[in-house]
């Protein structure tokens, strides 16, 4: 990453007994301030049909299926990740890394389209393991889960606490949906525990992780928002909408300072004499 200028993204896939079966390629949000404080820190992704270019995600899509491929020569099993690090000038496709596990990103990848028309990716990882007798056309599914048409456009964006401070927390914003208002305002409109239940992009899903009376701390999770849509440029910075989701989230958040902790007795009282 030192060496390139590239793009981050993520693509999900699961190695069962009959083949590789692949999603989607997905952007990374990575080291925004308004979500993380670190340098490089990843904080969302987002899913949609033009992700790069037709022939990068074409090219992506075919190195996740040899990975896993030579995964289940290996005898390994199940879900994995990926991240690709793609160059901006010439569009090369480097790794960055495996995740032989669920991640951060696969919620995106489970509630796509694709996932509700098929099956959710994970629905196969369960199926490999659960000693269940299957046979797939992996060759088919992956050919429908690469058609554009089979990818809606959402986002996720988890957002940290930024600040240098610790204080606890007195209010916190409840899992549901939220609505910004025609003047940028983000308010809390209905209970739903589902993101589906957005229905446009004015709306969004919160998830709420830190609660009242959690310690919030530099780096500490606050929750997670999904929004329909992007929430970046074509030049992968946040773009307006998502800037003021962020700050209508994290303005919803209220604390108080810690208290300076009591001495105990005998420092307190001025007649203990210290040898």
């Amino acid at each position: 990453m030192k060496r390139i200028d590239c793009r981050g993204s993520a693509i999900e896939a699961c190695a069962t007994d009959q083949g590789t079966i692949v999603g989607p390629l997905m952007t990374e949000l990575v080291g925004f301030d308004e979500l993380t404080p670190y340098r490089g820190g990843w904080c969302g992704n987002e899913i949609f049909s033009t992700a790069f270019a037709p022939s990068t995600r074409q090219k992506a899509r075919q190195l996740t299926f040899q990975f896993g491929e030579q995964l289940r020569k290996e005898g390994y099993r199940g879900y994995f990740e990926l991240d690709f690090l793609i160059d901006k000038k010439t569009n090369d496709i480097w790794l960055g890394e495996l995740n032989p596990r669920i991640t951060g990103a696969s919620s995106m990848t489970n509630h796509a389209a694709f996932a509700h028309a098929d099956a959710p990716l994970f629905l196969f990882h369960l199926l490999e393991f659960s000693k269940a007798k299957f046979k797939l056309d992996v060759d088919e599914l992956n050919a429908r889960w690469a058609d554009p048409s089979m990818i809606d456009s959402w986002s996720q964006m988890v957002i940290k606490h930024t600040d240098d401070s610790v204080d606890i927390l007195t209010d916190a914003p409840q899992t549901g949906i939220y609505r910004m208002l025609e003047d940028g305002r983000v308010v809390y409109d209905r209970f739903d525990y589902h993101r589906r239940a957005v229905e446009a992009e004015n709306e969004a899903f919160f998830l709420r992780i830190l609660q009242p009376g959690d310690y919030r701390y530099e780096g500490a999770d606050l929750g997670i928002l999904v929004t329909r849509g992007r929430s970046m440029t074509n030049g992968f910075r946040l773009n307006e909408r998502g800037k003021k989701w962020i700050h209508g989230i994290k303005s919803a958040f209220s604390a108080k300072p810690l208290t300076m902790a009591e001495p105990s007795p005998e420092f307190a009282d001025p007649a203990f004499k210290i040898m």
